[in-house]
């Protein structure tokens, strides 16, 4: 089982902004690789505490792990899982100010490396129908990347030696004090173009369309993002591509509304029907059932069939499918037919007795949300 993020930093689910930072921050110093050289156990212990701090730092992405879990960021994660040190380092290298000379020491190679910058992140929207929200489903979409182009060749940025990043120590009534800045000829990369092939950009870059194929979870919602890693714009040089970002968006169904992991559906039924009795065929995520409707049923009844609603992102099993039975009540009616409901208002079976077990409107929402 996945351990809990608050449990990582060592702080509580009301812990602040700022005293989230700061736990990270005290892990993270703890754990550096450049504090411990070799130490597996410590690098891995790194890379959970940045996870975390990804997540916790982020107030949706925080509102989202608060309700659903470590199930929120799985199938490709929305936003968080499976951190590499360059993800790291180029995400929250800022955090540390001086504690290891002026920024991390090195970017994929601890304690004096060339730095490895990340490519930009790409961004898409991915319409799903409500059937593939429900069950879940693998799309697979264009996009257009930056890649390397063939034959494109680097060399070393004389500005920074291939650090990435320029030191500057300056005297101050404090004494001597030493800053870093992100090196301004290679923009941190290390390295700068030496043979550029035709038609690239001034990176060595050209634009190339790939299928990426994005398996999608059951039960995601409006807005939720599915991160892809790796399939973002590649960097020059020896740089790690950034991630591909995939806003969900959803096609909405034409009879059934979704609330949550339930389903709800609107079945009208005749004054006739209502009273005889009838079956019905409705629509499911599954495809079309077929429900009984006892005689003399109420407009207003709701019948819930348990676990054809959408499958929960946490796991925990489907919701349900709830019918709301609607009688319609004919506007026009012939002479024939106005003389039978004529009779009928003083026939005692037409005259209103609700029972105990017909609940009120009240009763049915509380219900509903139960």
């Amino acid at each position: 089982m996945k351990e809990d993020y608050y449990d990582i930093l060592g702080v509580s689910k009301g812990a602040s902004a700022a005293e989230i930072k700061k736990a990270y921050r005290k892990k993270a110093i703890q754990y550096h690789p450049d504090k411990n050289p070799g130490d597996e156990k410590a690098e891995e212990m790194f890379k959970k505490a940045a996870e975390a701090y990804e997540i916790l730092s982020d107030p949706d992405k925080k509102a989202k792990y608060d309700q659903y879990g470590h199930a929120a960021f799985e199938g490709g994660g929305f936003g968080g899982g499976n951190m590499n040190m360059d993800d790291i380092f180029s995400q929250f290298g800022d955090i540390f100010g001086g504690a290891f000379g002026g920024g991390f020491s090195g970017f994929g190679g601890f304690g004096g490396g060339q730095r490895r910058v990340k490519g930009s992140n790409l961004r898409i929207r991915v319409k799903l129908t409500l059937e593939e929200i429900a069950n879940g489903v693998e799309k697979k979409v264009k996009v257009k990347r930056k890649v390397q182009a063939g034959g494109v060749t680097y060399k070393t940025c004389p500005t920074c030696n291939g650090a990435g990043q320029v030191t500057k120590i300056t005297n101050t009534i404090l004494g001597r004090m030493q800053t870093a800045a992100t090196c301004s000829s290679c923009g941190g990369a290390g390295q700068v173009i030496d043979n550029r092939p035709a038609g690239a950009d001034a990176q060595g870059m050209i634009t190339k369309e790939e299928t990426v194929s994005i398996k999608i979870p059951a039960g995601v919602e409006e807005g939720m993002q599915l991160k892809v890693s790796g399939k973002g714009n590649n960097a020059p040089g020896n740089g790690v591509p950034g991630d591909l970002i995939v806003a969900i968006e959803t096609v909405e169904h034409e009879t059934l509304k979704r609330e949550g992991d339930n389903l709800h559906y609107d079945l009208y039924v005749s004054f006739s029907e209502a009273v005889l009795g009838t079956s019905k065929e409705i629509d499911a995520v599954g495809g079309k059932v077929r429900i009984k409707l006892e005689p003399g049923i109420q407009s207003g009844k709701i019948l819930r069939l348990r676990g054809k609603g959408v499958s929960s992102l946490n796991g925990y099993g489907n919701g349900d499918l709830l019918v709301h039975v609607n009688v319609w009540t004919p506007k026009e009616l012939n002479k024939e037919q106005r003389e039978f409901f004529e009779r009928m208002q003083a026939d005692e079976n037409f005259v209103p007795k609700p029972e105990k077990s017909d609940k009120s409107f009240f009763e049915k929402v509380k219900d509903m949300f139960s």
